[in-house]
């Protein structure tokens, strides 16, 4: 069997714009530029250049400066007002004086060189050569950026579907655990029920993790569906939780002012169980958590989870970014590192904001949300 023969593919070449109005500078030019790796194109006026612009990206310009209608000079102003032309590399040619005053001109039109007729050809090249280079660069670089960039979203949706295709079998396997641990004779087989269904929720958690950050990086955002509501329902709900599945720790809830709005509960109570759980972990030992809500203002809520313990000064500035918001070292976590960042998507959901502050052993997350329409 023979192994077939791969040719390498031969990258498109570069194209350089020579404006001159000049049919034989255009000419000396272009035979001095032009090959397999450079593609030159000619235009005889300010005019025809701008209608190549239109069509073609370009590594290099080089403009006559004398030109009737439309100088080097006013052509390079134009170039520099559009987006699509504004970072193309401008060579003047010009078989003026080398008048400093004119030269301020060319650079503060946007030159990067010029050139000075009679031109020396190797001078030319050589320029020229650089800034095609340079351009081969960039696009190499974009190219891969592109290719990096696909392939990061391929794998973020094959984590989307992977994660929600385990949801079927895992929410089995709990409920079959859950059966066993109440049909169960023996304490010993119940504690084996009761530790599959601890970590069949726990993996349930970091399953719903991983979908809301493909949700938020894919989708533009994580999804609400916001009706009327009252926070201080959904933060007590929380609170019962998380007092269920810490009853060592103190959990204290607090409460001022009008908390209705117009928000998506579920995703409230989610954000609010991340805050408090992170406090929880993440806290010194025997000291309270506190939970404040402040509904005084007119048009937002504000939401306060506060615990002694300081977030180290390196990590605060990346503290909602997804896996790197966390101080602790990696075997000694219980998540994914996602809490934090998934808040922040939820506050922004709700066109909301949350901040991170730590200072004098103590350390405060602060989430804002408007009230909504309602």
């Amino acid at each position: 069997m023979t192994t077939p023969v791969t040719t390498p593919v031969k990258a498109a070449p570069v194209k350089c714009l020579l404006v001159d109005d000049l049919d034989d500078n255009l000419l000396t030019m272009s035979a001095l530029l032009r090959s397999d790796e450079v593609e030159v194109l000619t235009a005889r006026s300010g005019r025809e250049a701008l209608e190549l612009l239109l069509v073609h990206d370009v590594a290099l310009a080089l403009l006559d400066v004398q030109m009737p209608e439309m100088d080097g000079f006013e052509l390079a102003e134009l170039m520099r007002s559009s987006e699509r032309t504004r970072h193309v590399p401008l060579i003047f040619v010009t078989a003026g004086a080398r008048e400093t005053q004119r030269l301020f001109k060319g650079y503060d039109a946007g030159a990067v060189d010029f050139l000075f007729k009679p031109i020396e050809p190797r001078i030319l090249q050589n320029k020229a050569q650089v800034f095609f280079d340079l351009y081969r660069s960039r696009r190499q670089l974009a190219e891969e950026l592109h290719e990096r960039t696909e392939t990061l979203r391929l794998n973020e949706i094959f984590a989307a579907v992977l994660a929600h295709d385990l949801r079927d079998p895992l929410n089995a396997m709990v409920t079959a655990a859950m059966l066993i641990d109440r049909q169960a004779e023996s304490d010993a087989v119940r504690r084996s029920a009761g530790r599959i269904v601890a970590s069949g929720r726990s993996m349930s958690r970091m399953i719903g993790d991983v979908l809301d950050l493909a949700r938020a990086r894919l989708a533009g955002g994580i999804p609400v569906h916001c009706e009327p509501a009252e926070l201080g329902r959904v933060a007590q709900r929380v609170i019962d939780e998380q007092r269920t599945a810490h009853a060592e720790c103190e959990l204290r809830l607090v409460q001022e002012g009008e908390l209705t709005g117009v928000w998506d509960e579920d995703r409230l109570a989610q954000a609010l169980s991340n805050l408090v759980g992170n406090a929880l972990v993440h806290g010194l030992p025997g000291q309270p958590v506190v939970l404040r809500l402040d509904g005084r203002a007119a048009h937002s809520v504000s939401v306060g989870v506060h615990n002694a313990g300081s977030i180290p000064p390196e990590l605060l500035p990346h503290i909602f970014d997804p896996f790197r918001g966390s101080a602790r070292p990696r075997e000694h976590r219980t998540g994914l590192g996602l809490g934090l960042y998934i808040v922040e998507q939820i506050a922004r959901a709700h066109g909301g904001s949350v901040e991170a502050r730590s200072a004098d052993g103590r350390t405060s997350f602060t989430l804002t949300l408007p009230r909504g329409q309602g």
